[in-house]
């Protein structure tokens, strides 16, 4: 498995590597793609076009701007991004789905996939990690002289990989080839292909390993499930997530997000589940969010149960946009969710919340 470089070398290390690379005559194009941590690719191949056999009729295509895309139908919203040298992508679908996640990107490119992007441990988000990343080609820097390394870099915070990799009580741990490649853990990270790809980790939000990815110069953000813009927020508690870090992401982002004339166009926004957004979206999400939770919050400074909370309704004037009675995240999930976290920082027990 391959990891990041540890901070204190990486630079030292990048610079003496660049000038014996350079020497060696292996910076062969300036489109080569270049990561934070230091390591760098030669130009890849072309890869095969897509087979006729692939059924990808399921899976769409939106162009959203710049260079960047967004595929539909494979899970979640899949973010593509297509570079000079290589593709670049945020999830990798379910597993099911490969075939035609690969054949839809390799319509909008021959070029090899160099970087997979997970935005947290979602089985939705990274069960296609093996299938589209042993398709693709990234060679670190220590590996320059070898072509056929082979395999995408598959980035994410190192939490993502802990909750991969660790079996709990509830949870197994999954395939050890779905497991990030390589891994951040500070709040930012990037790397570049023929743009600048910021990365940042919010604390807390959906869970303590997610990660939302910012194009610098296509100006389109990816949230993956920190946004989704047809339910209230999923934020699980045993995987370190919580209603507060949401909001906290959410404003993160509003602070990224940059309109145009009349709050119309400018950034536009990529969820983890939905249509393509923009900050209207991104900041109704948000006042939703808020007030509901200080109302919850309010209820349960006063003692109220959880099921006086239900009955309240707190979620009443938004329901009609984000609630659901049915599903795994029914709005009545997201109301015993919330009363849990806000009881205890209202001082209170948690009544009715087992």
């Amino acid at each position: 498995m391959r990891t990041k470089i540890p901070h204190s070398a990486r630079d030292r290390r990048s610079v003496i590597l660049a000038a014996l690379l350079a020497g060696a005559g292996y910076f062969a194009t300036a489109g080569a793609a270049v990561a934070q941590n230091g390591r760098r690719t030669t130009p890849p191949p072309q890869i095969a076009a897509p087979s006729s056999a692939a059924d990808d009729s399921k899976v769409h295509v939106l162009p959203v701007q710049g260079s960047v895309y967004m595929l539909v139908g494979a899970g979640p919203n899949i973010t593509v991004q297509v570079a000079a040298d290589s593709v670049l992508l945020v999830d990798s679908g379910t597993p099911d789905m490969s075939e035609a996640v690969l054949s839809q990107v390799r319509k909008l490119s021959l070029r090899p996939i160099e970087f997979i992007i997970d935005t947290s441990a979602d089985a939705d988000h990274t069960g296609g990690n093996h299938n589209i990343a042993k398709t693709g080609w990234f060679v670190p820097v220590e590996n320059a002289a070898n072509p056929d390394f082979g395999g995408a870099s598959i980035i994410a915070h190192v939490n993502t990989l802990t909750t991969m990799s660790v079996s709990t009580e509830k949870r197994p741990a999954v395939a050890e080839n779905l497991w990030p490649t390589d891994t951040y853990d500070t709040d930012t990270w990037a790397v570049f292909t023929s743009e600048p790809v910021m990365i940042e980790h919010p604390h807390s939000a959906h869970t303590d390993g997610d990660s939302f990815v910012f194009f610098r110069r296509s100006d389109v953000l990816s949230t993956g499930d920190i946004f989704t813009p047809d339910h209230y927020p999923v934020f699980n508690p045993q995987d370190g997530g919580s209603l507060n870090g949401t909001i906290d992401a959410l404003n993160r982002m509003l602070e990224i997000i940059v309109p145009q004339d009349n709050e119309e166009g400018g950034t536009y926004v990529i969820p983890g589940h939905g249509r393509v957004c923009d900050i209207t979206d991104v900041a109704n999400y948000r006042d939703m969010v808020t007030i509901i939770r200080d109302r919850i919050l309010d209820m349960a400074k006063k003692g109220m149960t959880l099921e006086q909370v239900k009955a309240a309704k707190p979620t009443f004037d938004y329901d009609v946009i984000y609630g659901s009675d049915t599903g795994p995240w029914a709005t009545n999930t997201f109301i015993e969710a919330a009363y849990r976290e806000l009881s205890k920082s209202a001082g209170q027990p948690a009544q009715g919340a087992q």
